[in-house]
C-alpha cells in the first residue's frame, strides 16, 4: 500500500513513447545513459526560466539530436542563436560527439499540448509563486483553474513541505474533474518542481488528464464494425423495397433473362430423346 508509480513510466510502451530513442550494446549502454542524464540536467539548470516542458534525445552513430519543447523559445535560442550554440558546444565537449539542438515552440497550433495544460509548466509556475511568497492555496487554485479553463478534463495539484512556514511539514492537494491514474489508455500528463523558500524546499506535483488514447487496432475494428453495420442496414432497407433506386433495379431483369434462355434451350431438346428411349 502507498506505492506511487510515475504515470508516464506506467504507460510507457502502451500510449507513450520513450523520451530517449537509441540502441547501444552492453558496453556503451551505461555510458550513453549517463550522458542523457547529464544533458537533461545541464539544460534544465542552464535554462531554469525558459519554461522547458520536455527534452527528447535521439542518437544515430556519433550524431546526437536534442529536441527541446519550450513555451519561451526566445530565451532558449538567445540573441542570434547564441544560447543554442553555447548549449551545443557544451554537450559536444562532454560527449565528444556531433550534436544538433532543435527548439520546438509549444505556442504553435501544430503543438500537441498547450503551455496552459502542460503538467511540467504548471508545476514550475506553482513553484515560482511559492518562492515569491504567494499563498500556497491561492497558487494551487490558480493552476487548477487555468488548466480547466484551457480544456483539460481533470487536474490535480499537490504540495508538500513546510507550507505557509509551519513548524511541521504537511501535504495538501486540490483536484478538479477526474484524473484516472489506473487507466492505461488515459493520457495523464505528470510534472514535478521544487520551490526553494526561506523555510525550506517545498515539492510540487501536477497531474493533468487530457482524455483517452484509443489504440489503433481498436479504432480499425470499430471502423470495420461501423462499415459492416451500415452495409447490413442498406441491404435490409433495399430488401423491403423502401429505398431501392432505379439504378439498382435496372440490371436485375437483364441478368435474370440471359441465364433462363440458355438453360431452357437444352432442356426442351432433351425431352423428346428421353421419351423415345422409354
Amino acid at each position: 500500500m502507498g506505492h506511487k508509480v510515475n504515470p508516464y513510466g506506467f504507460r510507457l510502451g502502451v500510449i507513450y513513447p520513450w523520451k530517449s530513442n537509441w540502441y547501444a550494446g552492453q558496453r556503451e549502454y551505461a555510458e550513453q545513459l549517463h550522458e542523457d542524464i547529464w544533458i537533461r540536467k545541464h539544460i534544465r539548470s542552464r535554462l531554469s526560466r525558459a519554461g522547458i516542458s520536455s527534452i527528447d534525445i535521439e542518437r544515430k552513430g556519433d550524431q546526437i539530436w536534442v529536441f527541446i519543447r519550450t513555451a519561451r523559445p526566445g530565451i532558449v535560442i538567445g540573441r542570434k542563436g547564441a544560447e543554442v550554440d553555447r548549449l551545443r558546444k557544451d554537450i559536444e565537449r562532454y560527449t565528444k560527439k556531433r550534436v544538433d539542438v532543435k527548439v520546438e515552440d509549444m505556442n504553435q497550433a501544430a503543438s500537441e499540448s498547450r503551455p496552459e495544460t502542460d503538467a511540467a509548466l504548471l508545476a514550475q509556475g506553482v513553484a515560482e509563486q511559492l518562492a515569491g511568497r504567494v499563498a500556497f492555496r491561492r497558487a494551487m487554485r490558480r493552476a487548477v483553474q487555468t488548466a480547466m479553463r484551457s480544456g483539460a478534463l481533470g487536474v490535480r495539484v499537490a504540495c508538500g513541505g513546510r507550507l505557509g512556514g509551519a513548524e511541521m511539514g504537511r501535504r495538501e492537494w486540490y483536484r478538479e474533474g477526474r484524473v484516472p491514474l489506473h487507466t492505461l489508455r488515459a493520457k495523464v500528463d505528470f510534472g514535478t518542481a521544487e520551490a526553494k523558500t526561506t523555510f525550506g524546499v517545498v515539492g510540487v506535483k501536477v497531474w493533468v488528464y487530457h482524455g483517452d488514447e484509443v489504440p489503433r487496432r481498436e479504432q480499425d475494428t470499430e471502423r470495420a464494425l461501423a462499415r459492416a453495420h451500415a452495409t447490413a442496414q442498406q441491404v435490409d432497407t433495399s430488401g423491403r423495397g423502401g429505398t431501392a433506386t432505379a439504378t439498382v433495379e435496372a440490371p436485375a431483369p437483364a441478368a435474370a433473362a440471359t441465364p433462363v434462355a440458355t438453360e431452357t434451350a437444352p432442356v426442351e431438346a432433351a425431352v423428346p430423346a428421353e421419351g423415345g428411349e422409354a
